[in-house]
């Protein structure tokens, strides 16, 4: 009887103690939701933001926190701590939509840690509201500005005030010609304010209310008529007393306050040229403040950048068209790096701020600028005496390395996936060569994959021993790319299989979007873009030809064929005249990269790659 009594006694007594000790920890008890404590948050760059979040229906109230689906986000689209506190990035973040960019907004979620499929989002726009103000007191570049007559039909457009300049004693701001002087259309005296009238809160956009002349236009290179090499460059004299005459510029100082890069000068002097600037100790990473998108930071991957762009007389692309035909431009990629409005920045190395280019335009990957050495040369010879950069000593732009984690001093690339066909072809080459390309002694393995400096084709890819000499080495085989991939020590030797290529490639080191280049290099590139540049801008879907620096050999000098994304092209030779080419498809190449009424950021002429006008851009829907 007491046994029976007692398994009565837990039988009602347990279910009771149950349901009075609650779940367990981490227990789903319902309908699991994450609230955030915001929707929608604008925070300037560099800012920060402090989002929280509310888990209902389990006892498991731990989140994961991202930014665009990455947990702990990225330096493009800012950070977020485990605790939720959002750093936003040094540049506001820019997507490519319809061929153009412009500025977007990135999502910060909450993940449930107990239930991951419960999530909660908030949209953060990221502003450079300080590069768009207008400033009291002497103004300090990288801000905007523009050209006060700059109004045409229901558009206005501007710019970026981008650096300080000065010859024979007298200060001038340096922009593009299509941000100071209207694409040959304004007029010497023009008034330059800041900020430029398409940052005139509503409903005053497009008109001078709360803005002041800084400077008055003085000079410019003309676009229809001056000669090579062709600059978007105009000069603007400064009104005493309203520019910082120690040429600062906002976010580009070697110092931070609170987190927040504070302003600095370029490295005064006369500048450095795109292959310096490639070469070590600068290794091509370059910086730029401008009036949308702040302060961003990325990598020069070509120089000598030939292309054609065609400008239009009006802010909304209409009245009379032409063409420029640019044969030294600097193209920077790595990154968003520009958007409509900044048009007129400096582009400066990392490293030490010496000036590198002046923005002009771009695509959807690629931002080309001014060599500035050719700008500043242009205005030496019109003026008679040296134009040099205001600036101080040379110091790092410290916000490369801000918010909360350094720049990725290397961006490397992922290979692209080639058909098997292709894949099978470069096999067949491989084996028909296999003894002779095993013949050299420097060469561990010889395997097949994809070619980077081409990544619709496959390469024949010879694995090296580190630090030997691999000039002897074949640039193409029988039409098939040829890749140089180093290491000490490779697991495999002989001809191996494209899965055992790829899983060698895993030891070694990531291929980089760009390689230092030594000066010869450069050189022996000039030589074969000039005698062959102007065959190739002939060819169908060729927008742009330049000199960059091989992937599939890094050390070596490439020829950088740009093609127009869609359009049809012709067979892209391996080598020409013993230098290997490489291709990079985007959209067209712009000025300034469009925008839109009523704060567009310039007129915005787009590359050409035949003789024939381009029309103009779209014009703005009022």
């Amino acid at each position: 009887m007491r046994r029976a009594h007692s398994f009565l006694f837990c039988l009602i007594l347990l279910p009771l103690l149950a349901a009075c000790s609650g779940p367990k920890p981490g227990q789903v008890v319902g309908q699991v939701s994450v609230v955030l404590n915001m929707n929608t948050a604008t925070v300037n760059v560099f800012g920060r933001q402090q989002f929280s979040a509310v888990v209902t229906g389990t006892t498991n109230t731990a989140v994961t926190w991202q930014v665009n689906a990455v947990t702990g986000g990225s330096q493009a689209t800012g950070y977020i701590s485990s605790t939720g506190l959002f750093v936003a990035p040094s540049g506001v973040p820019v997507a490519a939509s319809g061929g153009n960019v412009a500025p977007t907004t990135v999502t910060v979620t909450a993940v449930s840690q107990a239930s991951p499929s419960a999530t909660g989002s908030a949209v953060v726009t990221v502003v450079a509201q300080t590069n768009q103000n207008a400033q009291a007191g002497a103004v300090e570049l990288g801000t905007s500005g523009g050209n006060v007559t700059d109004i045409s039909g229901n558009s206005c457009c501007g710019g970026t005030l981008g650096s300080l300049v000065a010859r024979n004693g007298t200060q001038y701001i340096l922009g593009n010609n299509h941000v100071l002087a209207k694409s040959d259309f304004g007029n010497i005296g023009d008034a330059i304010s800041q900020p430029g009238i398409i940052d005139v809160p509503s409903p005053n956009t497009c008109t001078t209310t709360g803005t002041k002349t800084v400077a008055n236009l003085s000079e410019f290179y003309n676009l229809q008529t001056g000669s090579q090499p062709s600059v978007d460059a105009a000069l603007a004299q400064i009104v005493t007393g309203s520019v910082d005459v120690t040429g600062n510029i906002l976010l580009l100082g070697g110092t931070q306050t609170n987190g927040v890069p504070n302003p600095g000068p370029p490295a005064s002097g006369a500048g450095i040229t795109g292959a310096q600037a490639m070469g070590a100790p600068h290794n091509g990473l370059v910086a730029k403040v401008g009036r949308t998108t702040g302060l961003t930071c990325a990598s020069v991957v070509a120089i000598n950048v030939a292309s054609s762009v065609a400008y239009a007389q009006n802010c909304d692309g209409t009245g009379t068209t032409f063409t420029v035909n640019y044969t030294d431009m600097v193209d920077v990629s790595g990154g968003l790096f520009g958007a409509p409005g900044d048009s007129g920045s400096l582009i400066v190395t990392q490293d030490t701020a010496e000036a590198v280019a002046l923005l002009v335009g771009g695509n959807d990957q690629d931002t080309l600028g001014n060599a500035i050495t050719d700008v500043l040369g242009f205005f030496t010879a019109n003026g008679g005496s040296a134009t040099t950069m205001v600036g101080g000593a040379t110091h790092a732009v410290i916000g490369c390395t801000l918010p909360t984690k350094p720049a990725n001093a290397v961006q490397t690339l992922s290979a692209a996936a080639v058909a098997a066909e292709a894949l099978q072809a470069a096999s067949s080459v491989r084996d028909t060569h296999g003894p002779e390309l095993m013949a050299h002694p420097e060469v561990q393995a010889v395997g097949v994959g994809a070619s980077y400096d081409n990544p619709s084709e496959a390469a024949i890819v010879f694995f090296v021993t580190t630090g030997q000499s691999h000039s002897d080495l074949p640039l193409q085989v029988d039409g098939v790319r040829t890749r140089i991939v180093e290491n000490d020590v490779f697991a495999l030797r002989g001809l191996v299989s494209a899965t055992e290529s790829a899983a060698l490639e895993q030891s070694a080191a990531e291929p980089q979007l760009t390689y230092s280049i030594p000066q010869s290099e450069v050189a022996r590139a000039k030589v074969v873009q000039a005698a062959h540049q102007a065959e190739l801008l002939k060819q169908p879907g060729v927008q742009a030809v330049g000199i960059t620096s091989s992937v599939d050999s890094p050390g070596e000098a490439a020829l950088l064929i740009y093609l127009t994304r869609g359009a049809e092209h012709g067979a892209i030779p391996q080598v020409i005249d013993k230098l290997r080419t490489r291709v990079r498809e985007g959209n067209r190449f712009r000025a300034d990269f469009g925008g839109a009424h009523p704060k567009r950021g310039c007129s915005v002429p787009t590359a050409k790659t035949t003789a024939k006008t381009a029309a103009p851009t779209e014009t703005p829907k009022p």
